[in-house]
């Protein structure tokens, strides 16, 4: 005999699952993460506060790359954790650059300014999809080392711990 609660729980899910079959199919496919060890470009690219940034910013450093937006829960609990990152460890040669998938330059600096976020960011335009195609998921992270070679790449939340770990690269 099934309880009250497990035919309650039963109908939950059955509600969803339209809808997620919906979001999955509305969902682009996305590029997969760059291959360990493989080249990573560095394009030019303009700051969201107006300033040049380019392969210059990342010769001979650590540069991660993080996608994300300001509508995203997931980034919201990850982005702190990029900012202490970059405040702890850019002085020895890690670069953060934020790439936003916002609709507006305007919302993406708005909310940086908010959250009082100094890593360097940008719109991930275009023409910047073109060196660095967006992967699938949000919050995305990809690691360039010193020698410009891909030796992290995660499309989910990471957890505190895992982006301190991110200095090993150094």
């Amino acid at each position: 005999m099934v309880n009250r609660r497990e035919l309650m729980q039963s109908t939950a899910a059955l509600a969803v699952l339209p809808w997620a079959a919906g979001a999955a199919a509305a969902e682009p496919a996305g590029a997969p993460l760059p291959a360990l060890g493989s080249a990573l470009a560095v394009p030019s690219l303009t700051l969201l506060d107006g300033s040049p940034w380019g392969p210059a910013q990342a010769e001979g450093k650590v540069l991660v790359v993080y996608w994300w937006a300001s509508w995203c829960p997931f980034c919201a609990v990850q982005s702190p954790y990029m900012e202490a990152l970059w405040q702890a460890w850019r002085s020895e040669g890690l670069v953060v650059l934020g790439l936003s998938i916002d609709r507006l330059a305007s919302t993406a600096s708005a909310h940086l300014k908010a959250k009082g976020y100094s890593f360097p960011a940008a719109m991930a335009t275009p023409a910047v999809a073109k060196i660095w195609p967006k992967p699938r998921g949000l919050p995305v992270v990809v690691v360039r080392g010193r020698e410009g070679r891909v030796v992290f790449a995660e499309a989910r939340e990471m957890v505190p711990e895992d982006i301190e770990n991110l200095k090993k690269y150094l």
